[in-house]
C-alpha cells in the first residue's frame, strides 16, 4: 500500500490542533463560571469581544466558531468530502493484491482510515489460487479480473487479478475486454422486451453454430435448417442465431437503445473511476449481426461493468453504482465520507428480466457452462442457490490472447443473498483455468 508520511507537518498540525483546543477549553470555562448573565448572551459577546484575542485568523479557526451556531447535520455535511477527493486519496491504494478490507492512508494533509466492503475470506481465497497461477510454466493467464458484488447494494466484494504486462495496472476496471457473446445478454433483452421472445420461441437457421458467415443471415428454410428455441439458442451461443436477430429483427436503432439503457459508453461514478465498455453501430448490415452475436472486437467491456450486466437481469433490471469504501474517518475518528447506495440505471423491466433468468440458468443446465457446473444440483453448497450465467470468447485483435469470459449471479434460495460476478481470464498459448471453473470456485466458497 502507498502511505505519504510527511512526519513533521503532521506533528505541526497536532500541534496546532492542541494549543486551539486548550484555547477553547478555557473561552467555555470563563463563560460557565460568569454569573447573573444568561448563556447565549455570554456566548454571542464573547464571540464578538473575545475571539480575536483567543483565536488565530486562519481558516480552520474561524470555522471552529462559526459552526458552534450551526445545527449538528450541517456540521456533518460541512466535512464531508466528495468522491473525486476520495479519489484522490484512494487512487494509489492497492485494493486487488490484499486479503485486507480496512487501510490507513497518510497525506500531507492528514491520516485517513478507508473501510471498505471486501470479503477478506473471499478475496484471501482467490489471491491464494493467484499466487499459485503466477508459478505456473504453462496455463498462466496473460490477464485475469475478478469481480464479485452484491446485486442489490451495489457493494463490491471482490476486486483482485493480474495484469502480465502491466502489474501495477487494476485490470478489474481496464475497459478493452472485447466483450464476446457477454453482449448476447443485451441482444436477448432486446429481443424479449421489443420483439415479444419468450424461452420457447422457436427460431432457425444454417450452418455452424459459432460461425457468422453472410450466407447464415439470410431468412430462408430448406432442408439444411436447424430449428432450436430461444432458450436453447441463449444457453449454446448460438452465433448465427443472435445475428440475425441484430441484423434482420432489432437493427441499429434498437441495439443502440438497449446497449444505452444498460450503460455502455459511459464513465462510471464509482470511487475508482472506469469507463463502461464501448458500443458503437456503423452502417454496414453485417456488422450490426457482428455486434448483435458479439462476434467483433469492436464491442468492449470492463469486469466491473461485466458484473453490472448481469446485477440488471436478478435485480429486476436496476443497476445499482458500484461501490467499495463504506466510509473513510480522519485522525480524530470523524467520518468524512461515507457510502449511499444509489439505484445507478433501470436496464430492463422486471418482467424481462424474469425471462432472462430462465434463460441464463439454462446456461448453467444444459449451455456452455453445463460441464464446468455438473453435479451441482447434488452438490451441498450449489444446490442450494439459483444460478445463472453467460459464457463468451475471443481471440484479441492480434489473435495472441485468448479471452475467456463468465459473468453470472447465485440466489440463496433460503436467505435470499444474491451476488453477481464477472470473471475474465486472458489465455496465452495454453488455456489453463478457464473462467467458469473460477466461477463455480466462487460461489461454493462464499455459499458455504
Amino acid at each position: 500500500m502507498d502511505r505519504y508520511k510527511q512526519k513533521n507537518s503532521w506533528r505541526g498540525f497536532q500541534s496546532d490542533y492542541i494549543v486551539k483546543k486548550k484555547k477553547k477549553n478555557l473561552f467555555f470555562n470563563a463563560i460557565k463560571t460568569a454569573a447573573g448573565l444568561s448563556i447565549l448572551l455570554i456566548l454571542s459577546a464573547a464571540v464578538l469581544v473575545i475571539k480575536p484575542l483567543l483565536f488565530d485568523n486562519s481558516d480552520s479557526a474561524q470555522k471552529s466558531v462559526a459552526t458552534a451556531s450551526v445545527p449538528e447535520n450541517a456540521i456533518k455535511k460541512s466535512i464531508f468530502i466528495s468522491k473525486k477527493q476520495l479519489n484522490n486519496i484512494i487512487s494509489k491504494t492497492n485494493f486487488i493484491g490484499t486479503d485486507k478490507n480496512i487501510f490507513f492512508v497518510d497525506t500531507p494533509e492528514e491520516s485517513y482510515k478507508i473501510t471498505t466492503s471486501i470479503d477478506v475470506d473471499l478475496q484471501g481465497f482467490l489471491l491464494s489460487k493467484l499466487a499459485r497461477l503466477k508459478t505456473l510454466t504453462r496455463g498462466k493467464p496473460q490477464r485475469i479480473a475478478i469481480v464479485v458484488m452484491e446485486a442489490d447494494t451495489g457493494k463490491i466484494i471482490v476486486l483482485t487479478g493480474f495484469d502480465l504486462a502491466d502489474p501495477d495496472a487494476n485490470p478489474c476496471l481496464d475497459s478493452d475486454y472485447p466483450a464476446a457473446s457477454i453482449f448476447k445478454i443485451i441482444t436477448a433483452s432486446a429481443a424479449v422486451e421489443s420483439l415479444h421472445y419468450n424461452t420457447g420461441t422457436q427460431l432457425y437457421f444454417n450452418g455452424n453454430k459459432y460461425t457468422l458467415y453472410k450466407r447464415q443471415l439470410k431468412d430462408v428454410k430448406n432442408k439444411y435448417t436447424y430449428t432450436i428455441s430461444f432458450s436453447r439458442a441463449f444457453a449454446e451461443s448460438v452465433n448465427p442465431v443472435f445475428g440475425k436477430i441484430g441484423k434482420n429483427y432489432l437493427g441499429k436503432e434498437k441495439l443502440d437503445s438497449f446497449a444505452t439503457a444498460f450503460g455502455f459508453n459511459k464513465a462510471v461514478d464509482f470511487e475508482l473511476p472506469f469507463n463502461s465498455g464501448n458500443f458503437k453501430t456503423n452502417k454496414k448490415e453485417y456488422h450490426l449481426a457482428e455486434l448483435g452475436c458479439g462476434f467483433n472486437n469492436d464491442t468492449t467491456i470492463s469486469p466491473i461493468f461485466g458484473a453490472m450486466l448481469t446485477s440488471a437481469i436478478v435485480n429486476s433490471g436496476n443497476i445499482m453504482l458500484p461501490s467499495i469504501i463504506e466510509h473513510v474517518t480522519d485522525s480524530d475518528g470523524t467520518i468524512i465520507y461515507k457510502n449511499k447506495e444509489t439505484k445507478y440505471l433501470t436496464a430492463i423491466k422486471p418482467e424481462t428480466a424474469a425471462i432472462m433468468i430462465k434463460l441464463m440458468q439454462r446456461t448453467i443446465s444444459k449451455g456452455t457452462a453445463k460441464k464446468s457446473f455438473r453435479g451441482a444440483s447434488r452438490d451441498k453448497v450449489l444446490s442450494k442457490l439459483i444460478i445463472g450465467g453467460k459464457t463468451g470468447s475471443l481471440y484479441n485483435r492480434e489473435h495472441i490472447v485468448k479471452y475467456d469470459w463468465f459473468t453470472g449471479f447465485a440466489k440463496d434460495k433460503k436467505t435470499k443473498k444474491t451476488i453477481a460476478l464477472s470473471v475474465v481470464v486472458g489465455h496465452r498459448k495454453y488455456i489453463g483455468t478457464r473462467a467458469t471453473s473460477y466461477a463455480k470456485m466462487i460461489l461454493k466458497q462464499y455459499f458455504k
